[in-house]
């Protein structure tokens, strides 16, 4: 049975999908198949809106502060699904605190603006940035977008601030302190947070 809702870190997180616009070198799928209290993050099949409440329902909740969408594939896939169960969550928990971990492709993905989408819904999104430049980035995670993804991932970033209180980026520690520095820079000058995870 694969796991849907698992808890890591002190969040509740809700894994959505397996499919990926990346084929990151680093993704942790190329090496386990569990995280945090999941079993098995490799899905038999993508959960409906009423089989994540399902479950999310076999969790205390007050035990979490957050609600993390997070899985072991990119969230914005199921961008329609994921906007649902945070309308959920918000009303039946009372108003928990709601993230999205994501690559930053979403409008790419669904050749739209999709941040505006968030407002009221989202409370914090961490874009994973990963390298400094477009060529670097795809040479590390192999976006199906090719090097257009980089600065596809940039503007999304600039764009959600709009709409969602709290915005950040990370870099995974294996790339060069050079690139790392340089994304850092990247973040300031978008006005978001950073960090090296």
């Amino acid at each position: 049975m694969s796991d849907v809702v698992y808890d890591y870190c002190g969040g509740l997180y809700i894994n959505l999908t397996n499919r990926c616009p990346c084929a990151c070198e680093f993704c942790i799928k190329n090496f386990t198949d569990n995280l945090g209290s999941a079993d098995s993050l490799f899905l038999d099949k993508e959960p409906t809106v009423d089989e994540v409440m399902e479950e999310i329902g076999q969790w205390n909740m007050d035990d979490y502060d957050e609600v993390v969408f997070c899985g072991y594939g990119e969230p914005t896939q199921r961008l329609p699904e994921l906007l649902e169960i945070a309308g959920k969550v918000k009303k039946e928990y009372d108003n928990k605190r709601i993230r999205i971990n994501t690559i930053g492709l979403a409008d790419m993905i669904w050749q739209e603006e999709t941040t505006p989408k968030l407002e009221g819904l989202i409370d914090s999104v961490n874009v994973s940035m990963n390298e400094a430049d477009a060529e670097k980035f795809e040479e590390l995670c192999h976006p199906i977008y090719g090097q257009e993804a980089y600065d596809a991932m940039l503007k999304y970033i600039a764009d959600v601030k709009k709409y969602v209180p709290e915005v950040s980026t990370s870099v995974v520690g294996v790339i060069s302190q050079d690139s790392i520095e340089k994304c850092r820079q990247k973040a300031e000058e978008l006005g978001v947070r950073f960090r090296v995870r």
